[in-house]
């Protein structure tokens, strides 16, 4: 296996010539093996392993990210997913026997699913490691060359995964390419056999567009306001201390954190002061100088989320509220008394802020949801089963919880996706196998099986009567 670097800042990128060289690897088939495949998401656990201070000192320096939530977010998930196709590959490769139609036996037909060829992804810098080498792993045990653009937006990071990742990796079948819209612009004017593309949906339609122009199919991951309801019997500490992770881990800046919460009227200020209560357990009267709250990304987001709440629209500031843009600080924030009218409940927020609306009813919560686009995930908390069902049965979301956040995505066999609005296609375990693997249908007939009467012209009535009969 090939494993001298392939460096993208020592010579102008061509972004024609670096797809070229990647299908005249793929064209050698040597990317089709399962040896191959496996010695790739083998060395991607060594470059989680080998690379670990590294990547937490990376992602620290882009989101001042704990190196807790570094290690789970980026290093563990990562880890989860790519032992889970490590396991379950070589099972997932076996072709699969499917059942024909009685007048066709004694034929045999089946599934093989074989790579698409050269794919690209392109990642995010909210989770620069674990959402560039979740689809790459993906797209590697399938079969296929990749080239692989990290944001730029979160530099340490991009920098770290191009100088580092390819020593892990066959350099003449993976491409690390860094930089910003040109490079991403040169990259899209190629033929591809497959996109993924996670980020916001305004460049998520210049991928879709760009691709059409080959024809070449785009899974999306978007994101979107993803809301939670409290309803008056959920368990209000618990729902407390699963909303305050998702919310103000990494500064809210994860595709699946709570966006906004629709809390029961008679659980309201209930709900309010246990948030707080949570707040101040994790991160201190303080939280500026928790060393466990992270930071923005940069100023230019710091300054938009803060003029979400100076755009007012609820009714007070409960906690929080505080801006440092030079720092790329907000702190934890709680908005109560929010109105679904307010810019902060129009927009994707995607930072430490959260807005609390009130309902009295099932049916104003889920109306919401339904007036708005579909979100990339839904939460609910409540010990009655028919409130939780009603949720389930009337909205729709890429992802649900019930009494939990965003732990779907840890569960390998569960397909992460988006609807709508919050992107298509999936990815994750057997969907990532199958999202980047053309599934080829085979039919086999035995030379010595003399062809069917009722088959061959001149078309008589009983031939007509007798395949109605078949079929």
């Amino acid at each position: 296996m090939t494993t001298t670097a392939h460096s993208t800042n020592t010579a102008p990128f061509d972004a024609a010539s670096t797809v070229q060289e990647l299908r005249a690897t793929f064209d050698s088939g040597r990317t089709r093996p399962l040896k191959w495949r496996l010695e790739q998401l083998q060395g991607l656990l060594r470059f989680l392993e080998e690379c670990q201070t590294e990547i937490l000192d990376a992602v620290h320096a882009d989101l001042n990210k704990p190196s807790y939530e570094g290690w789970l977010g980026e290093i563990g998930a990562s880890k989860v997913e790519v032992k889970h196709l490590i396991k379950h590959l070589p099972g997932w490769m076996k072709p699969e026997k499917i059942g024909v139609p009685m007048w066709m036996l004694p034929s045999k037909a089946e599934v093989r699913r074989e790579p698409l060829g050269t794919v690209l992804v392109i990642a995010p810098w909210n989770y620069p490691i674990y959402l560039l080498l979740t689809p790459l792993a993906a797209a590697l045990s399938a079969g296929n060359c990749v080239v692989v653009k990290p944001s730029e937006v979160s530099s340490a990071s991009s920098s770290l995964i191009a100088r580092r990742l390819p020593e892990f990796l066959d350099a003449d079948a993976v491409r690390v390419v860094e930089g910003g819209v040109d490079e991403t612009t040169a990259l899209l004017e190629q033929r591809f056999d497959h996109i993924l593309y996670t980020g916001g949906p305004g460049v998520g339609r210049i991928v879709a567009t760009a691709a059409a122009k080959h024809l070449t199919p785009v899974t999306l991951e978007l994101g979107g306001k993803s809301p939670v309801i409290v309803d008056k019997h959920a368990p209000l500490d618990l729902a407390a201390k699963r909303i305050a992770f998702a919310k103000w881990g990494n500064a809210g800046q994860t595709c699946i954190a709570v966006d906004h919460v629709f809390v029961h009227r008679d659980v309201e200020a209930a709900f309010a002061k246990a948030l707080a209560k949570e707040v101040k357990n994790r991160y201190g009267s303080e939280p500026r100088k928790s060393p466990d709250f992270g930071r923005v990304i940069n100023a230019n987001h710091t300054q938009r989320v803060a003029s979400l709440i100076d755009a007012g629209g609820f009714d007070e500031i409960a906690f929080g509220g505080e801006v440092d843009v030079e720092a790329r600080y907000i702190a934890p924030t709680l908005l109560r008394g929010a109105r679904l009218d307010s810019k902060v409940m129009s927009e994707e927020i995607f930072g430490p802020v959260l807005p609390m609306v009130t309902f009295d009813d099932a049916s104003e919560p889920i109306a919401a949801i339904n007036a708005g686009e579909k979100p990339l995930a839904l939460y609910v908390f409540s010990k009655d089963p028919g409130f939780v069902d009603r949720v389930l049965a009337e909205t729709s979301a890429g992802g649900v919880c019930v009494n939990e956040v965003m732990m779907h995505v840890f569960v390998s066999g569960l397909p992460f996706g988006g609807v709508g609005e919050s992107g298509y296609g999936a990815y994750h375990g057997k969907w990532g196998f199958d999202t980047f693997s053309h599934r080829k249908s085979i039919v086999r007939r035995p030379t010595w099986l003399p062809e069917l009467p009722a088959m061959r012209a001149p078309y008589k009535p009983w031939k007509l009567g007798f395949m109605k009969k078949a079929i």
